[in-house]
């Protein structure tokens, strides 16, 4: 699936990834492949990816990989999910 995660001040990730888990206000809850549509807003806390999407070159000291798996920590926002493909707007 396609992710890309957006922030007021950029672009942070494009690509396609394996898995995303996110801070949802419900709880924390992952997407996988063919997930159903949702819209949900985020609390503040990890989101977590696996795969090897674009990282833009600005932003990198702000992630985290290991165990193949990448972690940016954000202060909350939105997303959504539909077609394989999901937007993370944070702050």
């Amino acid at each position: 699936m396609y992710l890309e995660i957006v922030t007021p001040e950029a672009s942070l990730v494009s690509g396609e990834v394996e898995s995303v888990t996110v801070p949802g206000v419900e709880g924390e809850f992952q997407m996988l492949n063919n997930h159903a549509a949702i819209v949900s807003l985020l609390n503040a806390g990890t989101v977590k990816f696996k795969g090897n999407p674009t990282i833009a070159e600005a932003f990198q000291k702000r992630f985290i990989q290991k165990d193949g798996k990448w972690t940016l920590e954000i202060n909350g926002g939105t997303i959504e999910c539909s077609d394989n493909k999901v937007i993370i707007l944070a702050d």
